[in-house]
């Protein structure tokens, strides 16, 4: 009603609002604006669109009226691709020397071997590895395209000579090792000929590698992180501080501190001692020291680069490896959000904790982009106010005091504030290979497997490294090398991002 004070309401389409008054409005309508810091500029999606060809195309003169004038041109730019064969007969020029008795033919271009050219052999990599197409699908398009190609043709490009890029996986991995203090690492189930093995991901932000192995135990691990060299032990001061809490008869731990030495021992003679003297360990202590000898051994190679942190869950084949670990903050939330109160009270009570880790969580994620040692000091002291709640909920209580138990894992990042919170991008990298699985199962040979590795792990680092896989790979098949080594690009990245710049700090 008039001069009832009330305001109007209208619908927008997104929900009910305030009209005002006409004073209200004039007002708003008065006030100076201003961009939103949050509103992006707008890019022209063709700004930096290659073009392939171009073409005027003219008005036909007979619908022109006899004043029209020229005023240049108007541009469109259209997008399309063209599929097609690019069925080349070669003649090779063939010579032959009576002298010599031998005959002389011209080699084919670079790529060209086979029956297949380089963008044959690039474009099916570059679906399987790339993309995560079946080999049944890549066949079913390329016959459809008018080649002759069969199943076993797309199998061994998939997997057969490819040396030059097992090579450069190889050097992509010591690269990405090499670029930062800090690596994460995840794994997850793969089957090989049908048999349960594990993928393991080891990642930083210029990198991607993929490892398949029999087991995800920590010596394995261990072996992820030293690739193609051989096991070396070593019982020094580190080995023997590894042993200190496991339980050894006295005479074998006194036999074991007095082959503490800084020497590098192979697999062959560490094993060989170890079975003529501690002949009587039980399988499970036999275990602890081929591995505290293996990781202490790890730590003191100097040719290899050792990685300082890891960012990981907080599975126990990650313990021992590295001098510190950063555990992922996601992970820390899943058993409160697994939880599963029937009382009322308990709802409310783990909703509540809920929004303070959430919120301390937040704040962590504000102090790595203005770290100071006052906010580090006020979060490390926080956190353990927020985790020394107890709130009466007993399962809820029991899980906070298992986080306030990990608190130097949890805040490592308060020292390194470049250390992510969580560890989404080596389970993002794991998610590839789980879709990968979904539709080509799994690997059955082991070059089979050495080929979904070195691939995968080619494919996710050039993502990283803003490259296409496509133009990656068909460039290493026709030996022109436009592109620079992967690890040479690997090691630029890093340096431009200072992935390592807090240890650097004295």
């Amino acid at each position: 009603m008039p001069g009832s004070g009330k305001r109007k309401l209208r619908f927008n389409g997104c929900g009910m609002r305030s009209t005002g008054s006409k004073a209200s409005k004039v007002s708003r309508r008065s006030r100076p604006t201003s961009p939103s810091p949050h509103l992006r500029r707008r890019r022209r999606k063709n700004a930096t669109l290659h073009i392939d060809r171009e073409e005027v195309l003219t008005v036909d003169p007979a619908l022109l009226p006899t004043d029209a004038e020229f005023k240049g041109y108007e541009t469109v730019v259209v997008q399309d691709i063209v599929v097609h064969t690019d069925n080349v007969r070669f003649k090779k020029e063939k010579h032959y020397a009576p002298s010599t008795g031998q005959t002389y033919l011209a080699a084919l271009p670079p790529g060209y071997h086979g029956q297949f050219g380089p963008g044959v052999h690039a474009w099916v990599l570059t679906q399987y590895y790339g993309q995560g197409v079946s080999e049944p699908k890549i066949h079913e398009l390329l016959l459809q395209l008018g080649l002759q190609i069969s199943p076993g043709q797309i199998s061994h490009m998939l997997t057969r000579n490819r040396e030059e890029f097992h090579a450069e996986k190889a050097a992509v991995y010591e690269a990405g090792l090499r670029s930062s203090p800090w690596q994460q690492i995840d794994d997850t189930l793969t089957r090989v000929n049908g048999q349960n093995q594990s993928c393991h991901v080891v990642s930083n932000p210029v990198y991607t590698a993929y490892f398949t192995r029999p087991g995800k135990d920590r010596l394995t691990v261990l072996d992820v992180l030293r690739p193609q060299t051989p096991r070396w032990y070593c019982v020094n001061a580190e080995a023997l501080a590894l042993l200190a809490p496991i339980q050894l008869a006295r005479p074998a731990r006194r036999c074991v501190e007095g082959w503490e030495s800084p020497t590098l021992l192979d697999e062959t003679t560490f094993m060989t001692r170890l079975d003529a003297e501690l002949p009587r360990l039980t399988a499970r202590q036999r275990q602890w020291v081929i591995t505290a000898a293996a990781i202490a051994a790890y730590h003191a190679d100097p040719d290899w680069p050792v990685i300082q942190t890891l960012v990981c869950d907080d599975a126990p084949q990650f313990d021992w490896l590295t001098a510190e670990m950063m555990l992922c903050w996601v992970h820390e939330g899943r058993p409160y959000k697994r939880l599963n109160p029937c009382v009322a009270q308990h709802c409310t009570l783990l909703d509540a904790f809920l929004t303070q880790f959430w919120e301390y969580y937040r704040e962590l994620r504000a102090y790595q982009k203005q770290p100071s040692v006052a906010e580090q000091e006020r979060l490390s002291t926080k956190f353990d106010t927020v985790f020394a709640t107890r709130t009466g909920y007993a399962q809820l209580d029991r899980q906070i005091a298992k986080t306030a138990a990990k608190k130097p894992a949890l805040l490592l990042v308060l020292a390194h504030p470049e250390l992510p919170l969580h560890n989404n991008a080596a389970e993002l990298a794991v998610r590839q290979r789980v879709r990968k699985r979904d539709v080509s199962f799994g690997p059955r040979t082991e070059a089979g497997k050495e080929a979904w590795d070195t691939f995968m792990s080619l494919a996710e680092t050039t993502k990283k490294l803003g490259l296409s896989f496509y133009t990656y790979v068909h460039d290493r098949i026709l030996a022109a090398h436009t592109i620079p080594p992967l690890a040479e690009l690997v090691t630029q990245a890093a340096q431009q991002l200072d992935l390592g710049k807090s240890w650097a700090i004295p």
